[in-house]
């Protein structure tokens, strides 16, 4: 090695006499070794709301009714307000639902007509599906709302915020691509509700003024049944019970084809929206809906925090 140079000479003689003096300022690490009261005052608060939402997130806390009351009412209003705000875009709406039927029939599944025609001959099973299409779709997600409340409480934020986000995501489509339901096209449908004179559909008949007619694509009839469908298959004690469960969605699909409301890529359509929704609860709250315990704070109450149906078969019945 040569002679050190000048400049490094000087730099450690400094070195040299910043060591003596006590000069030498902290660097990055050592600044961090003794953080003063206001730091870690604040790293306290920090890690406390990280651990606050990590708990919450694997045990969410007991849902407030009025709270609840409140959010669901006020959502379902704002839904409900924009939904029928978007334009009535009806050419736009007829162009989308030709494309959807020529597609249907390309494929050799546009079977809504033959549906609608066969079932349209039995007048009391298409007058029932007329009420069951403007009724089961409010009452069965209300009821199983309410069931959950009362018997999953440990589960039923998850459960609704996946009820949320399908329909956030239901109005996106509605804005996005305008879709006239069968019965409006022509081509050979039958509105069920305009022929039999019953109040089967808010887009029918004296009504028709207050709903969007256009809002067909996705059919929220679908995603909110087979929410339901689904929440009750998991969670349900009786085998029965189950099975109805997921019979709803399957009886909600025949009904909303049968009454000319939907085509079946607009059920389609539902079951994307809910897929998005239970993905993003997933991301909310690292686990999946059912596998939340089920009582706030994983009690000691809870008999299990994975729903039994996921290791014990059908035949069992009850947990």
């Amino acid at each position: 090695m040569g002679e050190p140079t000048e400049m490094q000479a000087v730099g450690a003689e400094r070195a040299a006499e910043a060591t003596r003096t006590g000069s030498v300022q902290a660097g990055p690490a050592d600044s961090g070794q003794r953080p003063d009261g206001a730091t870690v005052a604040a790293r306290t608060r920090s890690a406390a709301v990280r651990s606050r939402i990590r708990r919450q997130r694997s045990r969410p806390a007991r849902p407030k009714l009025l709270f609840e009351l409140a959010l669901i009412g006020i959502s379902y209003w704002i839904y409900s307000i924009v939904r029928n705000a978007v334009p009535e875009q009806a050419s736009v709406a007829m162009r989308h639902a030709d494309w959807v039927w020529r597609f249907e029939r390309a494929l050799g599944v546009g079977i809504e007509r033959a549906v609608n025609h066969t079932v349209d001959r039995a007048e009391w099973l298409i007058v029932g599906m007329n009420y069951y299409y403007a009724t089961l779709h409010f009452i069965v997600t209300i009821g199983v709302l309410i069931w959950l409340y009362r018997r999953h409480p440990g589960r039923y934020a998850a459960a609704r915020t996946v009820l949320f986000v399908t329909t956030a995501i239901a109005l996106v489509g509605f804005y996005c691509f305008p879709l006239a339901p069968p019965r409006l096209m022509g081509r050979g449908f039958i509105d069920t509700v305009a022929v039999h004179g019953t109040w089967g559909s808010m887009a029918s008949g004296p009504a028709a003024h207050v709903s969007n007619q256009y809002a067909a694509m996705p059919s929220m009839h679908i995603g909110w049944s087979l929410w339901c469908g689904l929440t009750i298959f998991f969670l349900a004690r009786r085998t029965w019970v189950r099975v109805l469960g997921l019979l709803y969605p399957v009886a909600t699909l025949t009904v909303i084809i049968s009454t000319a409301n939907h085509f079946w890529m607009d059920a389609v359509g539902g079951m994307v929206c809910l897929a998005v929704g239970f993905a993003a609860a997933r991301l909310i709250y690292h686990v999946w809906v059912y596998q939340l315990p089920r009582y706030p704070g994983g009690a000691p109450s809870a008999p299990v925090t994975v729903p039994v149906q996921w290791t014990t078969p059908v035949s069992a019945g009850r947990r």
